[in-house]
């Protein structure tokens, strides 16, 4: 892999999303778990969007250099990638390094990447629960203890987990694996616990909770078409992104937690699903 140039020796994009109060997010460094595909990727392209200079992590080379691409044809900037598997702590030392090698301080950590694991009725293997575990929870934790110092350095530092509806009390279960239901309720207890270990602190701890999601990224007609959406519909990445981006915005003073929920795919299952 070619290696990255660094950060600080990049010009802030411009502007790209208008309709959103995001010029606070401009020039700031965001690393964005997961960023190669669905979500993290529309995270990833839409922080680039308002002025951000990402740091894109993930498990695939070759599909965060798809998220490089599309920020780089987008805004021009060149978003450093940063191999990350959150189910391996060497991994996770790794990418601590790298990171640490592009920036001083790191303004955003969205905390995006996690394992899915449907339910079904077929035993699962060690390395699938091990693997979804660990993504969500270990790694997550180890991720952002080793980045938090990086993140004091920064005048507004800023962690969004990124839960799920699964994450949220006597949640259904519906079709997620138990083992991806109980890492989730663990994951929210890591943004909670943070919050309360860094009360009194420049930095904030934030969550959002995502239903079941229709992938859309930026640029595309199911992007653009989201915000028109009709009670009874599924959410998209786009609400997600909007949440994150909302929560992002918001006065230093306040830490949100956002529940996004839907009929289709929200936390109760809708009776036309059975």
């Amino acid at each position: 892999m070619t290696s990255a140039p660094s950060l600080s020796s990049q010009t802030s994009p411009p502007r790209r999303s208008p309709q959103r109060d995001t010029a606070s997010l401009a020039g700031r460094v965001g690393i964005v778990t997961g960023a190669g595909r669905g979500l993290g990727a529309a995270l990833a392209i839409s922080l680039a969007d308002a002025g951000c200079r990402p740091i894109l992590c993930g498990r695939s080379e070759a599909a965060l250099a798809g998220t490089q691409a599309a920020i780089r044809d987008r805004t021009g900037l060149e978003a450093p990638l940063v191999p990350l598997d959150l189910a391996d702590a060497n991994s996770i030392t790794a990418a601590e390094r790298r990171i640490a090698g592009l920036k001083d301080d790191i303004d955003i950590l969205i905390n995006n990447g996690a394992m899915w694991l449907e339910n079904r009725t077929s035993p699962y293997t060690p390395q699938e629960v091990l693997g979804v575990v660990n993504a969500a929870v270990s790694g997550t934790f180890l991720l952002t203890q080793a980045l938090l110092p990086a993140l004091r350095r920064s005048p507004c530092p800023d962690i969004v987990t990124i839960g799920s509806i699964s994450s949220l009390p006597n949640a259904a279960l519906q079709s997620v694996s138990v083992p991806f239901y109980a890492a989730k309720q663990a994951q929210a207890a890591l943004a909670d616990g943070f919050r309360q270990i860094l009360a009194g602190t420049p930095v904030r701890s934030m969550l959002v909770h995502p239903p079941y999601l229709d992938d859309a990224l930026p640029g595309e007609p199911a992007w653009d078409e989201s915000p028109q959406r009709a009670k009874g519909r599924r959410a998209s990445t786009r609400d997600v992104v909007d949440a994150v981006l909302f929560s992002l915005t918001r006065p230093r003073h306040l830490s949100v937690t956002i529940t996004l929920d839907t009929d289709d795919g929200g936390r109760f299952p809708s009776p036309a699903d059975g």
